[in-house]
């Protein structure tokens, strides 16, 4: 189990794994079902899985989200590089976990290593090695339903397309009219910047890198956790034409991200070297977090 969430109160640890959600997320997106089968997700979820969700839709408040932008969007916690930070995220996974023995850095990898193989741009290849690394936001303390999670807007009407949509009835902003219109506190159209998403490891690592990285990488990482409008066309309404445009590479990125798991297991010391230098195309030695 990650050493990490041993540390945390049992409330706060639905998932015996963030790995857990992954894969709930890749077994209800898995290529050929068919939309009726989408929406079976009960069907696919485990007791740990389902109990995480209904504290992510209880407490991902728009309060709490903007409260958490101000807390890490400002990138106040020091300098480190990429693999300062991959090598912090690996502090995830126990060494005396049975049930894997992958490296956090390994789980990177393959994604990226699988978009290497099918002959995407440089930048690509980067923005899945980078994905995940918002995932430390664990071992700042934050509870598993504050960094993974089907990412949704808060402040105006929940779709029907998120997942156990029923769990939002015990979340304070159901109760507020404002928020529970089809545009809430926000314009038609108005793009996605200006809307106000569920607080995770999405946001966390765009913030983090969005100085470095092209505009389609900055919305993949940003993002890629959104199904409900990437994969079930939700909020439509409130993207703008640079949204819908952009969001094709959010579709290209999403196969790798839930589907590369399975992949052979990457031997880094033969790899590490093309990775330096990516990295360093892209980023400065260290960059603010």
């Amino acid at each position: 189990m990650s050493a990490v969430l041993d540390r945390q109160p049992l409330a706060n640890q639905p998932l015996q794994e963030l790995d857990e959600w992954d894969d709930f997320v890749a077994t209800r997106y898995k290529q050929g079902k068919s939309e009726e089968e989408f929406r079976n997700y009960a069907h696919d979820a485990n007791p740990r899985v389902t109990e995480f969700y209904r504290q992510n839709h209880r407490y991902q408040t728009l309060d709490f989200i903007r409260q958490k932008k101000a807390e890490y969007c400002g990138l106040t916690r020091g300098q480190k590089s990429i693999w300062e930070m991959a090598d912090y995220l690996n502090t995830l996974v126990d060494d005396s976990d049975p049930d894997t023995d992958l490296t956090q850095i390994e789980h990177l990898l393959q994604t990226s290593e699988a978009i290497r193989r099918d002959g995407h741009p440089r930048w690509f290849v980067l923005a899945g090695f980078v994905h995940d690394l918002g995932k430390v936001l664990c071992l700042y303390g934050e509870p598993q339903w504050a960094v993974v999670g089907d990412t949704f807007p808060a402040g105006c009407a929940y779709s029907d397309q998120i997942v156990f949509p029923e769990f939002f009835a015990d979340n304070p902003d159901s109760k507020v009219p404002e928020y529970q219109t089809k545009y809430g506190i926000y314009e038609p159209n108005c793009g996605l910047d200006k809307v106000h998403l569920s607080w995770g490891h999405d946001e966390y690592i765009y913030t983090v890198t969005r100085d470095y990285l092209p505009e389609p990488a900055q919305y993949m990482l940003r993002y890629h956790s959104f199904y409900a409008a990437h994969r079930h066309g939700a909020y439509q309404h409130l993207m703008n034409d640079k949204d819908k445009e952009m969001f094709e590479w959010v579709r290209k990125f999403n196969p790798y991200d839930l589907y590369s798991k399975g992949a052979d297991r990457p031997k880094l010391e033969e790899i590490k070297p093309y990775y330096d230098d990516l990295v360093a195309e892209f980023f400065p030695d260290k960059i603010a977090w």
